[in-house]
């Protein structure tokens, strides 16, 4: 399943290439997939117009001026591909960008003597660069100028679901889920009360716990716990206020920097120019068994923590005994 930072390369790609474009048909091979009611379809969404895109934790949201929303979950193997034949215009003529993606780039081609501006994010396999639809495609969104947003997943275990944007707030994982770590207003302190009620936790798992907080996953949770100097298995309780101000930090800044290189991908991902993201290149400790700890050279090991394969430096993340 993609990380915070996985999807929000996926939002920002989307959000320079479909503002404003009306949707003019939508398609789709099953169900399960894109779980809406026709007549919901033919009166939101058909004639609608992308008016925002969105993100909580690791769901997409897609507004319509139709005061509809797509919901979107990627999932495993999911992915989205936008493409648009013809001429292609100078980057951020068309919509508008957002500063911030750069340098998140727009991948273009030419084929057949055509020009084709493409953007593909998602589960790294051909559908990103070959032909759409394919046997993977899911639904199919066809925009009035003929551009396309293709959502491939091979295993069917993503969705897409069309539902009033007021109602959105109030959906089960919604109500659950908690703060995003990267949000302006979020503090170090705020951070920190949020572990209260898991103080007898190794703070791993409630690191991973998404109602504690939102978007944080494998990787992250290594990385953030390497730089602040915390054993993953150290319980809640036993994490000073000093700690939990250095693990908010180091946690910003290690999504902040993945989100810089499009994501981690860990296998799944790959950013806007169907290229893998970067950042587990840069990474300190995740996937680095047996290599030397770059703060201190102490070889890295592996182990198994919150039921995933967890990363610690031994000498600089020490159990009190």
């Amino acid at each position: 399943m993609p990380e915070l930072p996985e999807v929000e390369t996926v939002r920002r790609g989307l959000h320079e290439l479909i503002i404003g474009r009306e949707v003019k048909k939508v398609v789709h091979d099953t169900p399960k997939s894109f779980p809406n009611a026709g007549g919901d379809v033919n009166k939101f969404l058909i004639g609608a117009k992308i008016i925002d895109v969105r993100r909580r934790a690791k769901v997409l949201l897609i507004d319509l001026s139709s005061e509809y929303t797509l919901v979107i979950h990627l999932k495993m193997t999911g992915q989205l591909v936008f493409i648009k034949e013809g001429p292609t215009p100078p980057l951020g003529s068309e919509v508008n960008p957002e500063p911030s993606l750069h340098p998140l780039k727009l991948a273009r081609s030419t084929r057949a003597g055509a020009n084709m501006q493409r953007f593909g994010a998602g589960h790294p396999n051909d559908s990103l660069v070959g032909k759409l639809p394919d046997r993977s495609t899911r639904v199919t969104f066809t925009f009035a100028d003929g551009s396309h947003l293709y959502f491939n997943d091979q295993r069917k275990f993503g969705w897409v679901r069309l539902m009033p944007t007021i109602e959105v707030p109030n959906i089960d994982f919604m109500q659950k889920v908690g703060p995003e770590p990267l949000e302006a207003g979020f503090t170090a302190d705020e951070f920190a009360s949020r572990f209260a009620r898991r103080a007898r936790s190794p703070i791993k798992a409630a690191l991973l716990d998404q109602t504690v907080i939102a978007g944080v996953g494998n990787i992250y949770a290594d990385e953030s716990l390497w730089g602040a100097k915390i054993h993953p298995l150290r319980p809640v309780a036993s994490i000073t206020k000093k700690e939990f101000e250095k693990l908010y930090q180091e946690l910003r800044d290690v999504m902040n920097l993945s989100i810089e290189k499009g994501g981690s991908t860990d296998r799944n991902y790959v950013n806007a120019e169907g290229k893998k993201g970067s950042y587990i290149d840069f990474a300190r400790v995740f996937r680095r068994e047996g290599k030397p700890c770059p703060r201190c050279g102490t070889t890295i090991v592996k182990f198994k923590a919150a039921g995933r394969g967890t990363h610690i430096c031994p000498h600089c993340q020490k159990l009190p005994e």
